[in-house]
């Protein structure tokens, strides 16, 4: 897990005086910044405490800071360096779920898994693994991904649903979330017909809750999936499993693009944008409507602006 740069709590006015001094007993250089009570700046960490009472520390030695001086002197309490041993949970043997593509016009809609152990866990601890959406450099996403899949006893799996598949599949179920629901259990079945592979065997699968009701992927799990308990919460790129699940994904969305743009000697654009809509116009111009299911979701309002087809009227969403 990747130190932090940043970390902000509350500071009582007894704990704002006793911080204070702190700083000045280790003779850190005071700074002047607008709104602020007191402000230091050290080598590697900048010390703001503003009027309203919030405070931040910000740099390359705020772990280090929080862990032996905020935590143990300021706060009386120990929990950055000690996650682990305060949630138990986080070192579980599991599986984490996590897709990418679903929100792009072109390119497939790719689903990975991943299972993780204690000792995957820690191999991890400084690799900045985490929600493929913070990192904005494929270059970055294929060495973590390839970092992945190449660690000891991490167990992996991926379903790339091409788009021509893509585009049969949500004709016969209709709804994006249905087909999501599919790849994921098709992604846990098949880790669960890896068990053998895994040590300790896995006790959870975590995903992301993308449906109102959880159980749409539940009623599409097959026989294997139903015997590992399914976890869905909203977030949940936030454990490393799944992050590290959605870096994989986003890699195999990555490739998928990559070689459409190989096959069709052209530029793609990533998800659902201006320029999307004028690469989509330009494929209908060069290669013909015919062909946009090959490169496209064809469910997209992209796709009738594509063919110069009117737009039905979106329907207003209203929470039941």
């Amino acid at each position: 897990m990747k130190p932090p740069v940043i970390h902000t709590c509350k500071l009582t006015d007894d704990q704002a005086s006793a911080l204070l001094a702190a700083l000045e007993a280790r003779n850190w250089k005071p700074r002047v910044v607008p709104y602020a009570r007191f402000a230091f700046e050290s080598d590697k960490t900048n010390i703001v405490f503003y009027e309203s009472g919030k405070l931040v520390v910000q740099g390359k030695g705020t772990g280090e800071f929080v862990e032996f001086v905020l935590e143990p002197e300021i706060l009386k309490q120990a929990k950055v360096g000690y996650e682990t041993i305060l949630n138990p949970d986080l070192l579980l043997p599991r599986f984490g779920v996590d897709e990418s593509g679903k929100g792009d016009f072109f390119g497939p809609l790719c689903i990975a898994g991943v299972y993780v152990n204690e000792a995957v866990i820690n191999s991890w601890k400084d690799a900045g693994i985490r929600d493929s959406k913070n990192i904005s450099s494929d270059k970055k996403i294929s060495d973590l991904a390839e970092l992945i899949r190449q660690t000891p006893g991490c167990v992996v799996d991926s379903v790339v649903v091409g788009n021509e598949a893509y585009n049969r599949l949500y004709e016969k179920m209709k709804s994006v979330n249905t087909l999501l629901a599919w790849g994921h259990a098709r992604v846990i079945e098949n880790l669960m017909g890896k068990r053998y592979q895994m040590n300790p065997p896995p006790v959870k699968a975590i995903s992301d809750q993308f449906a109102a009701s959880k159980a749409v992927i539940e009623k599409a799990l097959m026989k294997q999936g139903k015997e590992i308990q399914l976890v869905q919460r909203h977030k949940a790129e936030e454990d490393i499993a799944v992050a590290a699940a959605s870096i994989l994904a986003r890699d195999e969305f990555v490739k998928g693009i990559a070689k459409l743009e190989h096959q069709f000697q052209m530029k793609f654009p990533k998800g659902a944008s201006a320029a999307v809509d004028a690469a989509a116009k330009l494929f209908v111009e060069q290669r013909g409507v015919g062909e946009l299911q090959k490169v496209s979701k064809l469910h997209f309002r992209t796709a009738l602006r594509a063919q110069g087809l009117p737009e039905p009227p979106k329907t207003e969403w209203r929470k039941r």
